[in-house]
């Protein structure tokens, strides 16, 4: 009875909005998601309550922020190494976790630094991390590629790996009878490997929790997935697997596609599919200019129609959720913790190389690791 009059209400507030003073909350008509081996599909009409719109807009703007902080930086020699920026994507890790609970899983690939931040982590941890500074939050021996909090698996390196370590958080969630699920990422570079066909089979013959969601971002690093893949239908690739595409540039499509995902699992049918249909503002890595292989004025396209920030704070402003001057404080006080962090991440210490090998084990004694040579002695502490 509860759903059917929360459905009702829905359906009415689509025909109007409230004109006195801001909205509390929002109908929006989303754009529908293709579906492969599904009867149903996730909500087309749905409510945003002004709380979570401003709650999503200060999250996607702090990742954003960040990024270009996190280029700035590497410009000027400060950060070093691998270094795949995020800008662009947002939607995707923020309509991810608004679908999920923090006690779910999350494995993703190199491209982490945003589900390092929705995961709990701080900027200050972040960007210290991208600098290699005993603040960080690996304490900097882990770099741009290699962050983790708790329930976050990290990213990973090595290209479409973490999907079959996924599958085994999501065993062990069906194992140990956790009404959990485990929310596995790759991208459409990684989406054409053999092990991600083999983990396909064993989350659906043993119905393991998982969401397996390919992060559609049009390029494989160079190369675009028309060239890489005889079928871009990336929500089919499960076969046996239902699967769902996606709006990734729309943090509600995201949203309400995640919930109906995880409702999936839960219910104890097995994995699910999704595609996220997105796009990345930077090249793939910091050494990748990213005009080589695409135009500056298709990037530019893609900002202007469909940014993620830039559709959120549109569909706020109006059904008159928010003003101009909120929306721009928000964005003054993100400004001012990014330059906090970038400022501490510029001046914290490096880690002393004591602590090289600490943290080899979890819960071990103190043991002893050879360094470069037989004669170089360091310890492990965990």
């Amino acid at each position: 009875r509860r759903l059917t009059v929360v459905k009702v209400f829905s359906q009415l507030l689509c025909g109007f909005k409230v004109a006195v003073g801001p909205s509390y909350l929002s109908c929006s008509l989303l754009q529908k998601c293709d579906v492969h081996k599904l009867d149903d599909a996730p909500a087309t009409e749905v409510v945003l309550t002004r709380e979570e719109g401003l709650q999503y807009y200060r999250i996607m703007q702090t990742m954003r922020r960040m990024e270009l902080k996190a280029d700035q930086l590497y410009k000027q020699k400060i950060i070093r190494g691998f270094c795949h920026l995020y800008d662009g994507q947002e939607a995707c890790a923020v309509g991810i976790e608004a679908g999920i609970n923090l006690t779910d899983h999350l494995i993703t690939a190199y491209r982490a630094h945003g589900y390092t931040y929705t995961r709990g982590g701080t900027v200050k941890e972040i960007m210290a991390e991208l600098t290699g500074r005993r603040g960080g939050i690996a304490k900097g021996k882990g770099g741009s590629m290699h962050m983790y909090t708790k329930n976050f698996y990290g990213g990973n390196g090595i290209v479409g790996a973490q999907v079959p370590l996924g599958a085994g958080v999501a065993l062990a969630c069906k194992y140990q009878e956790r009404n959990e699920l485990c929310v596995c990422l790759y991208g459409d570079g990684a989406a054409n490997q053999g092990q991600i066909f083999e983990t396909y089979n064993m989350a659906a013959l043993w119905k393991l929790p998982v969401i397996f969601i390919c992060e559609n971002n049009k390029y494989g690093m160079g190369t675009s997935v028309e060239r890489a893949a005889a079928s871009t239908d990336y929500f089919k690739r499960g076969d046996f697997i239902p699967g769902l595409r996606v709006d990734g540039m729309d943090v509600l499509c995201v949203r309400e596609a995640t919930r109906f995902a995880a409702d999936h699992c839960r219910s104890g049918k097995g994995p699910i599919l999704m595609e996220l249909q997105t796009y990345r503002y930077h090249g793939h890595s910091m050494s990748d200019p990213g005009v080589s292989y695409r135009t500056r004025e298709e990037i530019q396209e893609v900002r202007s129609k469909s940014d993620p920030i830039s559709m959120l704070k549109d569909r706020m402003l109006s059904n008159n959720m928010a003003s101009v001057e909120e929306l721009k404080e928000i964005d003054v006080e993100v400004r001012k913790e990014i330059e906090d962090a970038a400022q501490f991440a510029t001046t914290d210490p490096e880690p002393p190389l004591d602590d090289l090998c600490n943290h080899i084990f979890s819960n071990e004694p103190p043991l002893e690791v050879r360094g470069t040579n037989p004669w170089t002695k360091l310890k492990s502490v965990s």
